[in-house]
């Protein structure tokens, strides 16, 4: 009986252990493949705004493109971000510069990359915009969900991602110089490099900020989202140039006398105007506190 008992108690030891490495050994293949998977998804996750990001700089030029040639704004940009990034146009004209920049585009790599380990991608549901959150970048977002599937079916992710990228809007051409222009006089966005534009008698930083068109952050001017769309509205994310009168000159365009600030300089209001004795030319208004803005409030004369 003894001797029954314990071969009993061998042999379960033997079955329990073995049911033991047999799990273990089916784990181990499981584990390894959930790591592949799951480096694959933080890898396309840091990738994606990188693609986002070519996805929008390249839409943002054609817009700029499309404006300067057509001498029209966009009329709404969110809705001509969803067309050219879903199907590579432009009021339904094919973008060459697209090509492999549209959301097909991403998804084909995502696909590409996913079959290299056995693997199934996609990016379901997808909704993009645009927005600007300060003056200098646009904010791009894609909103999407990430579904990543072994082919084996081992395992899956499923996960509601927010993509975000932001261009830098520099050299980009303004859109308000282009319509107003008639595309005779281009002025791309260069930020100034001056903090104070007068000190003392001393108004050199002020007459290459005129000379140049830099532009400057402005709570009372339109921000560059909504320069492509015409839009003239105060936005506190606005940007402002002062228009050279000699660039227009040069252009073969007729000066107006009128106050020098972009968006007041193209627009129809004519506020009351100012000389700034020091710099030729130069002309400003005081509607949103430019005299005092541009350091000048206690030499500019009323004309």
């Amino acid at each position: 009986m003894i001797f029954t008992i314990l071969t009993i108690s061998i042999l379960s030891l033997f079955v329990i252990s073995y049911g033991a490495y047999n799990l273990i050994q089916d784990r181990d293949p499981t584990s390894k493949r959930i790591k592949t998977l799951n480096n694959f998804a933080i890898s396309v996750e840091h990738d994606l705004p990188r693609q986002l990001f070519i996805s929008g700089y390249r839409a943002i030029f054609l817009f700029d493109k499309e404006i300067l040639e057509s001498g029209t704004y966009i009329d709404d940009a969110n809705i001509s971000l969803n067309e050219i990034f879903f199907n590579g146009t432009i009021s339904g004209v094919h973008q060459d510069l697209m090509e492999d920049a549209t959301f097909q585009a991403i998804q084909n790599f995502l696909t590409k990359n996913a079959n290299k380990i056995n693997a199934d991608a996609e990016l379901l549901n997808p909704e993009i915009s645009l927005t600007q959150e300060d003056p200098w970048n646009i904010k791009i977002v894609l909103s999407t969900t990430l579904i990543i599937e072994d082919k084996g079916n081992l395992v899956s992710w499923n996960k509601p991602t927010l993509i975000e990228a932001y261009i830098p809007i520099k050299n980009f051409e303004d859109p308000l110089y282009s319509v107003s222009t008639q595309g005779n006089v281009i002025n791309k966005i260069n930020q100034t490099p001056y903090a104070t534009f007068v000190t003392g008698s001393d108004y050199s930083n002020l007459s290459s900020h005129f000379q140049n068109s830099y532009y400057k952050a402005s709570t009372s001017a339109p921000s560059f989202l909504d320069r492509l769309q015409g839009n003239l509205n105060a936005n506190q994310n606005g940007i402002e140039s002062l228009v050279n009168p000699q660039k227009l000159t040069d252009g073969g365009i007729t000066v107006k006398y009128k106050s020098l600030i972009d968006y007041i300089y193209f627009s129809q209001t004519n506020p009351q105007k100012y000389q700034v004795p020091s710099i030729s030319n130069l002309i400003l208004d005081d509607e949103d506190n430019h005299l005092e803005t541009y350091n000048v409030s206690g030499v500019a004369i009323p004309i």
